[in-house]
């Protein structure tokens, strides 16, 4: 695992007050799962007796409002477990990774001793996204994570059909914060028996301190991943919150509203001397600085401000001059506009 990733506000003595170095939306309370886990943990055998060692219940669960059969589940402790897992489970393959991403393909891949070939995206999808010969495994995130950057669906299914030998690999953790067309869970169990499709509860959910995630595709495919996942791997009191999640309605959310934030919040920035900032398919951009760097900034931001961003310069393909930030509240993102002017001007 690399250093370097979001949300690492326990390395600042100063309160964190806006956290925009997380993908993970502020305006979600979990209020309710809140009071549902505080009366679960009254219950003895909560937390003094093992969970399932398989977690079946919220497979189940999950697989009935996916529309699928419960084999076509397979759920982990975070999307990020379910990189691990699908890495070992295909040891000493060979897999292409879509560039710049999240860096925990590649040492996943790594970890479990895959040759493994970086694929930039330029613009070509047809030439960026050619297979090689001999490649086991694409890894695709989608919308990618840190650009935002959502491939077009229908490219994607042509892909995949044309090269049947291949397992595609397609994290669409942030599928929830997007309005652009993304595979269902139903059309890979049922037309594509090559895609292993990653979803985050986490994100969905605003409970990145859970540890929840799952991943959905054929019933060949996951019978074999499911044989090399730990016992007891997801805790009693992660699935007790995934099923609370599930049978409750969701508290409200307007992803039109947080994206037309976005849009704004980009807006903004784009108004500051020095700033390049990429166009995205959701609540989170990516950020050029044209002089500076992303380190001393994201410090300056920490100990005088409160605000926390994400050092970008840490994934493939991106420099010191690079960082990424999540559309927060309103009130959070003029800070962090007012913050980024202060610093670009002095």
């Amino acid at each position: 695992m690399i250093e370097g990733h979001g949300d690492d506000l326990y390395r600042y003595e100063r309160p964190i007050i806006a956290n925009f170095s997380s993908n993970v939306y502020d305006g979600i309370s979990n209020k309710r799962l809140r009071r549902h886990l505080s009366r679960l943990l009254q219950q003895e055998d909560c937390i003094g007796s093992y969970p399932e060692p398989q977690p079946y219940s919220l497979e189940k669960a999950l697989a009935g409002k996916l529309h699928v059969d419960v084999r076509n589940v397979c759920v982990t402790s975070g999307a990020t477990a379910a990189i691990y897992l699908i890495a070992q489970t295909f040891h000493g393959s060979t897999s292409a990774i879509v560039q710049p991403t999240f860096a925990e393909y590649a040492d996943a891949a790594g970890m479990s001793a895959h040759r493994v070939l970086s694929k930039y995206l330029t613009g070509n999808e047809e030439a960026d996204l050619c297979i090689e010969e001999g490649v086991h495994l694409v890894w695709i995130c989608n919308p990618n994570n840190p650009t935002g950057v959502v491939l077009p669906k229908d490219f994607l299914k042509r892909i995949c059909q044309e090269n049947p030998d291949v397992v595609f690999v397609i994290d669409q953790s942030y599928e929830d914060f997007t309005q652009k067309a993304l595979f269902t869970s139903k059309e890979v169990v049922d037309n594509h028996p090559n895609v292993l499709l990653l979803h985050s509860m986490t994100k969905h959910f605003a409970v990145p301190g859970i540890r929840l995630g799952y991943i959905t595709g054929a019933a060949s495919l996951l019978d074999h991943v499911k044989t090399h996942r730990m016992p007891w791997s997801v805790g009693r009191l992660a699935s007790e919150s995934g099923l609370f999640l599930l049978s409750e309605e969701p508290e409200p959310f307007d992803l039109a509203e947080l994206l037309r934030e976005s849009q704004f919040l980009r807006d903004e920035l784009r108004k500051i001397a020095g700033l390049e900032v990429w166009q995205s398919d959701t609540h989170f951009m990516l950020v050029r600085m044209r002089y500076g760097n992303a380190k001393a900034l994201k410090e300056y931001l920490a100990e005088e401000h409160g605000i926390l961003i994400r050092d970008a310069s840490n994934f493939e393909g991106l420099d010191e001059h690079f960082f990424r930030v999540a559309t927060q509240q309103h009130p959070h993102n003029i800070l962090l506009i007012e913050a980024l002017r202060q610093w670009m001007e002095s």
